[in-house]
């Protein structure tokens, strides 16, 4: 539970959920096995594929070297399965 930070939802995201595809923000030092894992046990859905990337970082004035503390991953299921966002919000709270 610790691994996911929260969902993701831009023009892109909400494009991506009619493909079956969903969009969160993970915790860097999480590796796709540990949130595959989570993801299948917590939902109870199947996780065909997980693709990552880390986001550019945002510099202010001369501030050099910031790392970013999360990176996005694209989930994507099996067909038939789906995660309620009302459900996926509620069990992030606790």
């Amino acid at each position: 539970m610790d691994g996911i930070k929260n969902l993701v939802v831009t023009d892109k995201s909400v494009r991506l959920l009619w493909r079956n595809q969903y969009t969160s923000n993970v915790e860097s030092g999480s590796t796709r096995t540990e949130i595959k894992h989570w993801v299948e046990l917590f939902f109870g859905v199947k996780v065909i594929a997980m693709n990552s990337n880390r986001l550019p970082v945002k510099v202010k004035g001369r501030r050099m070297g910031h790392t970013m503390h999360y990176r996005r991953m694209i989930i994507t299921l099996q067909p038939g399965y789906s995660i309620p966002f009302t459900s996926y919000l509620r069990k992030k709270r606790t």
